[in-house]
């Protein structure tokens, strides 16, 4: 009951700051991260939570599923099909670039053996643009750049996934498990697209019969229903939760405008309100004990993990695309934040016993806390070089008296 109340009072002192946190490098993230820094043991001790307890990869996971149900309802398939160069550039030559930059980092500089080394550039690989909103979340800044980053993001969780089992299982005593994992893995990818295009069909379907219909004011828990269906079907079923939630979003939005409309001031008010949660388990983590566990080594790889390998992979990636300007490039380079993917991939390496397993959590655990404060409190400044004057609805105050925008998302501010 105390991580309770210290949500509820971290959550509204989100929302009271939340306006200022618009304008400011001030990251409503930050809070709920520090917030659980500071009950953790390593602090007050006020709670007791572990790497192992069960809440830590619950609230992780249920927040990656709805961040990308959402982040899903935001792609737009037409305008994806006419400019997919970009995100599969990105997807095909720019992570796998920071998945091997990565894994050499970490065996040359944390000491890590090869396959534990790529499997920490696996998890890493993933990025979460959720902790920069007013990058990906404002029709101002240039549609190229907020498509590339939205979909690069929806779709590097599910591809993350596999190799992360893989080597795994390669890491671990039997070499049988590898082989027996990559027709399971293959299996539960495609299971998770499945379900992810066929249910949100069926349930328009369902919605266009005659004797069918929502009520206006129900309407936004239709898409709600669907989601949680989707969710424990692929936990039932061992298919893939990440991609399925991607491409339920968009498949949703795409057959049903009307649906996305109505759900999404309830879809983004629920990823916010999931992610806060995540974040401050994730916080109770953060002891120092294990930033103290962390060699030099380490922490130079951290570095070079957000300030190079991800900038340097994804510019090589985009190089020769004409279609998006230098500026864009640069910006889409930068936010590569590792998130709830990176977390709950990391959690899946620690429990899962293989040798150097707490070496790895430990490295990727300090480099998603340092990724999560760079990059939420460098979106509003960088959104402003693309002349952004109202963030997330919330206009300067110099502004107040102007007519808000037509478009006024709820505060999606990381």
């Amino acid at each position: 009951m105390v991580l309770v109340v210290v949500f509820g009072a971290a959550l509204l002192l989100a929302v009271l700051l939340s306006g200022l946190a618009a304008r400011t490098v001030l990251s409503t993230s930050f809070l709920f991260l520090i917030g659980g820094v500071l009950v953790s043991d390593g602090f007050l001790g006020l709670i007791h939570i572990t790497p192992d307890s069960e809440i830590v990869s619950v609230t992780a996971d249920l927040a990656l599923f709805a961040v990308l149900f959402t982040d899903g309802m935001h792609v737009s398939l037409p305008k994806l099909r006419a400019g997919w160069r970009n995100p599969a550039r990105a997807l095909g030559l720019g992570m796998p670039l920071a998945f091997v930059f990565m894994a050499l980092v970490t065996h040359f500089l944390v000491g890590l053996d090869w396959t534990t080394s790529f499997l920490v550039g696996a998890v890493l690989a993933p990025t979460d643009p959720v902790f920069a909103s007013a990058i990906v979340g404002r029709k101002e800044v240039p549609a190229k750049l907020r498509q590339l980053l939205n979909v690069e993001s929806g779709i590097n969780d599910g591809l993350a996934l596999p190799v992360v089992l893989m080597l795994i299982a390669a890491a671990g005593p039997t070499a049988d498990s590898a082989e027996a994992s990559a027709s399971t893995i293959a299996l539960e990818l495609l299971l998770g697209l499945v379900f992810g295009v066929v249910l949100p069909l069926l349930v328009n379907r369902l919605v266009r019969f005659w004797l069918l219909g929502a009520e206006p004011k129900l309407q936004p828990l239709l898409p709600l229903a669907t989601g949680i269906i989707l969710y424990a079907t692929c936990h039932l079923t061992h298919a893939n939760p990440y991609l399925a939630a991607f491409s339920a979003g968009a498949a949703l939005a795409h057959v049903s405008p009307e649906a996305k409309a109505s759900f999404e001031p309830l879809g983004e008010a629920l990823a916010e309100l999931a992610k806060f949660a995540a974040l401050l388990v994730f916080g109770a983590l953060l002891t120092p004990q294990l930033f103290g566990d962390l060699s030099f080594g380490g922490y130079v790889a951290v570095v070079l993990a957000i300030v190079l390998i991800r900038p340097a992979s994804l510019l090589i990636s985009l190089l020769g695309a004409g279609v998006i300007s230098r500026k864009e490039k640069l910006v889409a380079a930068w936010f590569g934040p590792k998130g709830f993917a990176s977390v709950v991939y990391g959690l899946l390496v620690l429990q899962s016993g293989i040798p150097q397993a707490e070496e790895a959590f430990t490295l990727v655990a300090v480099c998603i806390a340092f990724s999560i404060i760079a990059h939420s409190s460098t979106d509003v400044p960088i959104a402003r070089a693309f002349d952004v004057d109202e963030l997330i609805g919330i206009p300067d105050k110099d502004q107040s008296a102007a007519v808000p925008s037509e478009e006024s998302p709820l505060d999606t501010r990381a």
